[in-house]
């Protein structure tokens, strides 16, 4: 038994954390970012940062201070169903919806793409992916040691790569920095901020702190108060780690311009990039180090995803759920990376207020006495704003116009609920709601010790 851990086992776990974290969207959207931001990329970086870097640490903290045995314990405050739902949801998106197909189209657009004739892409993704997805299905359906150990030194190593990559193009870079394109001009800030969601951090973090929080509890710490710092302390060296990577992409996407064009995604700025400074050797050496990252991001999500599911569906084996995800992630992947990060950012807008709104619950809980009217009663409010959010981001990443029915609420919504247009209409009147249940959950529970 611990009071507390060493630095270095701090750094382990931390470094640990952050491997977890690095993945596919990780590389693809700050580069992104960066390209279509230009000269606005400082205002849109720090929004940017704010959701790729600030919600995974709250995240980690709001499991750690809750006590919850997972996500669907504490979600399940609202309602036992509603945690199903909820972790279900939050399970497949940044599993076989999104996340994982994304691995694979990653994988392929920096490691293969930029070497294929282009009349030949969708056939040689087909073959890539069909071969990514039966390494991982193989991996996934007998875990082995292999996969954590080729991950242990994958990421230092993608890292490492990285970071003589950006430094190169920090001291050199590659050309001028652009204006801005449209949706950067103004609102920089707020365009960056809703970017953020895409990396799926936060979400993710929700399902990653579980993990710290066991692996801290295996070094023999019993302590409540120590495990949440421990937990604070590793989130802090992996959100750093993944903060400064963040900069210099977008830093390098902004610069690249010029030289390569703008791209649909991130993807071929990395390629593109790694060509320009240091040849087909470069370019090569890159491609490997993300294929293999990919793959073991992949390996890992599918593993995560199938045990969730063969707990909450025992009629299923866990190696029949592995074989539907990874099938179901093949397919998906075929779509392309354009079209699966299309599809996403409506499944975000619904997902991530509802994310955040159980973040501040955990936090707040004790105030007004882990009351369940609270959690009920802010969920609902959120859930009403956000699925119109939902909708909307449906109808813009299809380029259809609103429905009747929703253009009416959308017009209401905008004119009535503060930062509404800038894709924060939720935050206000949940915080209202909490701060208006909480009282009366106090005061309620006030009245009932006087009673006894």
């Amino acid at each position: 038994m611990k009071d507390k851990l060493s630095f270095s086992s701090y750094l382990a776990i931390g470094l640990m954390l952050f491997a977890l974290f690095f993945g596919a969207g990780n590389l693809i959207f700050p580069a992104q970012l960066g390209q279509y931001a230009g000269t606005n990329i400082v205002p849109a970086a720090f929004g940017f940062l704010v959701t790729g870097v600030g919600l995974p640490l709250l995240g980690i903290l709001a499991i750690g201070f809750s006590g919850s045995r997972d996500l669907q314990d504490l979600s399940s405050r609202v309602h036992p169903a509603y945690g199903i739902f909820f972790t279900s949801l939050l399970y497949l998106t940044i599993g076989p919806f999104f996340a994982i197909p994304r691995t694979a189209t990653v994988g392929f657009e920096v490691g293969i793409a930029p070497m294929i004739p282009g009349a030949s892409l969708q056939w040689s993704l087909l073959l890539f992916s069909f071969l990514f997805f039966a390494l991982v299905l193989v991996f996934s359906l007998y875990p082995t040691k292999l996969v954590d150990n080729i991950g242990k030194i994958l990421a230092p190593a993608l890292v490492l790569l990285l970071a003589i990559l950006l430094i190169t193009a920090f001291v050199n870079p590659m050309g001028v920095i652009q204006a801005p394109e449209e949706g950067y001009t103004s609102g920089a800030f707020m365009k960056g901020f809703i970017e953020g969601y895409n990396t799926m951090d936060a979400l993710a973090s929700l399902v990653f702190a579980i993990i710290v929080i066991n692996i801290v509890k295996s070094y023999g710490v019993t302590s409540k108060g120590e495990i949440l710092r421990a937990t604070a302390k590793t989130g802090v060296i992996a959100i750093v780690i993944l903060g400064a990577l963040y900069v210099g992409i977008a830093y390098l996407g902004a610069t690249s311009t010029g030289v390569l064009g703008l791209f649909d995604t991130g993807g071929p700025v990395l390629s593109g990039a790694a060509s320009h400074y240091f040849g087909n050797l470069g370019l090569v050496l890159l491609a490997v180090a993300i294929i293999l990252a990919c793959l073991t991001t992949g390996i890992g999500l599918i593993t995560a995803c199938g045990e969730y599911f063969h707990k909450l569906l025992p009629q299923l084996g866990y190696k029949t759920w592995v074989v539907i995800f990874t099938t179901f992630s093949f397919v998906i992947a075929n779509f392309g990376l354009a079209n699966i990060i299309t599809f996403s950012i409506p499944v975000l807008m619904f997902l991530y207020p509802l994310a955040i709104v159980i973040m501040l619950l955990a936090f707040l809980s004790p105030l007004f006495n882990h009351a369940r009217m609270v959690y009920v009663a802010t969920t609902i409010v959120t859930l009403l704003i956000s699925i119109v959010d939902g909708l909307k981001a449906l109808c813009d990443s299809l380029e259809i116009a609103y429905f009747g029915w929703l253009d009416s609420i959308l017009t209401f919504y905008g004119q009535v609920l503060p930062l509404y247009n800038q894709g924060l209409g939720w935050l206000a009147p949940a915080l209202i709601v909490i701060v208006i249940t909480g009282i009366v959950a106090r005061i309620q529970k006030a009245f009932s010790v006087q009673e006894a």
